[in-house]
């Protein structure tokens, strides 16, 4: 039975029994910033057993696409080298909101187990929680196991509740006893069962668990059960195809074995037992959902777990003689394995493969250096030594190998790290980098007096009060006519730079003096710095004033800052769901979005964004801004950035059709927007691009400037604007036709003075030479009657040289029986010295330069004599 039949049968089994099939989730959880991967089949219905959310069906099977390479559940490090360990799997499960319990659930998985999939029941052992005695009953009265083979499990990891067998989601929440049930493969396979002190041995494997949620814990730990326990279910494909398929290693079912053979194909490695390929076949499952599901390698984050898998790839790939770009072409083997299940990976195939290739170019390009370095350093520390912290930094600063793959190869030494000294080496680059860059005012000041009120959602003009000056970084009393600094107040208006929009400009005006601020960043979290000049008159602590923000550049801030919502939706819906943003910039001249895709956007593209865009604005909806707990913003589908920091009350900002968590100011309704429009977009770093756009008098200004461009275009081709496209192409066309003629003419030029050249030839040791000028002859015309006096003249060496504003070039060209003793390039250089210049090349062919035309006919001149010196 094939590892795609059994995940068939799995999930019509439960079909059968009443169960909903829902489609995996994303590997990248968007609605839970707190999590890096999804990493178990019941991620996706966490609000549900939450009681945060509804769903249309009491019952719930899938097979969900699993990552463990990061964060709390890491198993990198030890794929390759065990039968079982991935960092991709597949998670068959099954689910029940508060519907069925434990008597359904474990007959369920007997019944799979021994009917549909015909396991001996012999075979199959189960654990309980030590105290479930429900669970224990139903195994042993009603299905049957016998009680040598059930296995009570209790706290066996050092606190109250802290088993095996019991299953918690956090330190308070819901939570409950598992079963779990495992295979025996039997006595040749070294191993105890279950609860035994041999128990990690590969003879007894667990195949399936069953959680049972019966009670929500609180924070005192005292377990009170729930009104409508349910039951959530895991068994890993692999581990049950491999039962099925009656082999010991993951990597020995179909599936896998077909990717270690692609595997195998493009190292060239015939061991099909290699760790290196079973790496690869693991590995390139990982990367590859991970590139569909919208991760692009980066330095941070997500992105730099995935740049660690690839680059982890390519060291074994390496390992194997790889010394070019080959993990790309396993795509499509995997595709063909995996893509009737997963659509998304067929539709992303091409992408897939070119991040891939883009991550193998620029890693190869440095690796081998970077394995000189580590090997060296190797035999300096010797067995069981310590790999030097600063050369682990230093390969990784410089060279691009992560810590755990410089780890990884020197365990396969019996080498450790210096992770210390690795981490030392890096905080003194980050001190280094730190002290060299260029802070703004408010980073080093020191305050600890009372928050800043911030008004600037309602009002762009308040009263205030001021509550601290600083004048060159330092505490001061007062501020005089001239003076730069940074002013903070009790309450403002103004907003202080943060989410990606930069902050307010405007005037703080008291009856003493105007401070003019030119921009306003947080000092701290609710402590707003307004920096800028006074201008007249004094300020000291304590003065009232009125703080005024710039109403029109507010305006156009929000304008941008509302519309860079839109196009977010929007880029996603015309590019796809990988679209996430890395970064923005709102400010009154634009909005600036940085976002994940790896190719540049057609025009098609641009204008299919900028359509959607305007259609939102036209609506002129009314914007919505809303306070709420985290929990209810997820439950209501606000999209969050992963890596941002939320706290436990947000601000949910609908603006169309879009709804996003965010801080900044925005337009009240969607028409204040105006027009929309993109201006440039380009690529800012691997699979990462940057669009520009603009609106409102902005986007106005923009057009009417490129009206009145076009218009005047119009004007001196004399035709309307609407041809002017037409009309270019036509004035390109016959410029290119000119130029094909003026090129042919000095082709017959050439042609006609090379006649002249062959007869003024002179002889020198047996060998033809010719040194001239050529008049009115580019480079293409010298490299041209160079080679054609060669041909004629059998065995020759020629320097030509023309001149034009200026400036001198020169060809020299030498037959092949005579390249032994003259070098072409030898010979223009000695010619391109005397007119001011230099030059070089091949031994038949050479190409210079030079400053001083007035003294090339002496520079030609003297070539015989080098000539017959060289001969």
């Amino acid at each position: 039975m094939k590892s795609a039949e059994i995940r068939e049968k799995f999930l019509k089994f439960f079909e059968s029994k009443g169960h909903q099939i829902v489609a995996s989730s994303s590997l990248v959880p968007h609605d839970d910033p707190t999590l890096l991967f999804t990493n178990a089949g019941m991620n996706q219905f966490k609000d549900v057993f939450l009681g945060f959310d509804k769903r249309p069906y009491v019952r719930a099977t899938t097979s969900q696409k699993c990552v463990r390479a990061g964060g709390k559940h890491n198993d990198l490090e030890n794929v390759g080298y065990t039968a079982r360990h991935h960092t991709f799997f597949e998670m068959l499960g099954n689910f029940s909101f508060g519907d069925y319990f434990k008597r359904d659930a474990i007959a369920y998985a007997w019944e799979l187990l021994t009917v549909v999939f015909k396991l001996p029941q012999e075979r199959l052992w189960v654990t309980v929680y030590a105290e479930d005695d429900e669970a224990y009953d139903i195994w042993n009265k009603v299905v049957g196991v016998p009680a040598e083979r059930i296995v009570r499990i209790g706290d066996n990891k050092g606190a109250r509740y802290a088993s095996d067998n019991f299953w918690m989601m956090g330190d308070t929440g819901p939570c409950g006893p598992c079963t779990e049930i495992f295979y025996d493969h039997g006595e040749h396979i070294p191993g105890g069962p279950p609860g035994s002190p041999d128990e990690d041995g590969d003879r007894y494997i667990e195949i399936w668990n069953n959680v049972f949620m019966q009670f929500n814990r609180d924070e005192s730990g005292v377990m009170h059960p729930l009104p409508k326990p349910s039951v959530d279910t895991g068994m890993g494909l692999e581990r049950i195809t491999a039962v099925l398929q009656h082999v010991n290693s993951n990597y020995d079912i179909d599936l896998l074995a077909n990717l270690v053979r692609a595997a195998a194909r493009e190292t060239s490695d015939a061991d099909m037992t290699s760790p290196s390929l079973r790496v690869l076949a693991d590995h390139i499952r990982a990367c590859s959902f991970l590139i569909a599901d919208g991760v692009i390698p980066g330095n941070e984050g997500r992105g730099y777990v995935l740049r660690r898998i690839i680059r982890r790839a390519i060291r074994h790939g390496y390992k194997l003689g790889a010394r070019a770009a080959f993990f790309h072409r396993l795509v499509p083997d995997l595709v063909a394995e995996m893509g009737a299940a997963y659509p998304e990976l067929v539709a992303g195939e091409k992408r897939v493969m070119d991040v891939l290739k883009q991550e193998e170019d620029r890693f190869f390009s440095t690796i081998e250096h970077g394995m000189a370095i580590l090997e060296a350093e190797l035999v300096e520390v010797g067995v069981k030594g310590v790999f030097n912290g600063e050369t682990a930094f230093k390969l990784h600063d410089t060279y691009g190998f992560p810590l755990d793959l410089t780890a990884d190869i020197c365990r396969e030494r019996g080498v450790t790290v210096d992770a210390a000294g690795f981490e030392a080496a890096m905080n003194r680059q980050k001190e280094q980098a730190r002290a060299a860059g260029k802070f703004k005012m408010s980073a080093a000041l020191d305050y600890s007096g009372a928050e800043t009120v911030f008004h600037g959602y309602e009002s762009l003009e308040v009263r205030a009060t001021v509550l601290a000056l600083y004048k060159d970084g330092v505490v001061a009393s007062a501020l005089n006519e001239g003076d730069a600094g940074t002013v903070v107040l009790d309450h403002t208006p103004f907003y202080a730079e943060s989410g990606g929009q930069v902050g307010d400009r405007g005037i703080l005006q008291s009856a003493q003096g105007i401070f003019a601020v030119e921009d306003t960043q947080k000092i701290q979290a609710a402590v707003f710095g307004h920096q800028g000049v006074l201008t007249t008159g004094s300020l000291k602590v304590g003065d009232a004033l009125t703080a005024k923000v710039d109403t029109l550049a507010r305006k156009r801030t929000m304008r941008n800052h509302s519309v860079t919502h839109l196009m977010h939706k929007a880029l996603r819906e015309v590019l796809g769901e990988h679209v996430q943003q890395k970064g923005s910039q709102v400010d009154p001249d634009k909005t600036r979005f940085d976002f994940v895709h790896n190719q540049p956007l057609t025009d098609d593209e641009i204008h299919r964004v900028e359509k959607i865009v305007n259609a939102e604005i036209l609506e002129n909806v009314e914007c919505q801004h809303r306070v709420m707990p985290i929990a209810e913003a997820q439950k209501l589908g606000a999209m969050m950035l992963f890596g941002e920091k939320y706290g436990d009350e947000v601000r949910v900002i609908d603006i169309g059709s879009s709804r996003e968590l965010c801080g900044g100011t925005h337009v009240r309704r969607t028409g204040d927007i105006g027009v929309f429009s993109i201006v440039a977009e380009g690529g800012v770093a691997a699979g990462v691009r940057r669009v520009e756009a603009i609106t409102g008098d902005v986007a106005l200004a923009y057009m009417q400037g490129m009206e009145t461009a076009l218009g005047g275009v119009a004007g001196t081709l004399k035709v309307q604007p609407s041809d002017v496209h037409a009309r270019v192409y036509s004035i390109l066309d016959q410029v290119r036709q000119l130029e094909r003629e003026i090129a042919l003419l000095k082709s017959k030029q050439v042609a006609g003075q090379g006649e002249a050249l062959i007869s003024g030839a002179v002889e020198v040791k047996g060998a033809k030479l010719v040194a001239a000028v050529l008049e009115d002859a580019d480079v293409n015309a010298l490299r041209m009657a160079v080679d054609k006096l060669r041909d004629r003249l059998k065995s020759a060496i020629v320097v030509l040289a023309a001149t034009a504003g200026g400036k001198v070039t020169l060809i020299a060209g030498v037959t092949s029986d005579l390249t032994g003793k003259v070098k072409a390039g030898e010979l223009v250089n000695f010619v391109a010295q005397q007119v001011g210049g230099k030059g070089g090349g091949r031994p038949d062919m050479a190409q210079a330069g030079g400053t001083e035309p007035e003294k090339l006919p002496a520079a030609l001149a003297a070539v015989r004599a080098w000539v017959e010196q060289k001969l």
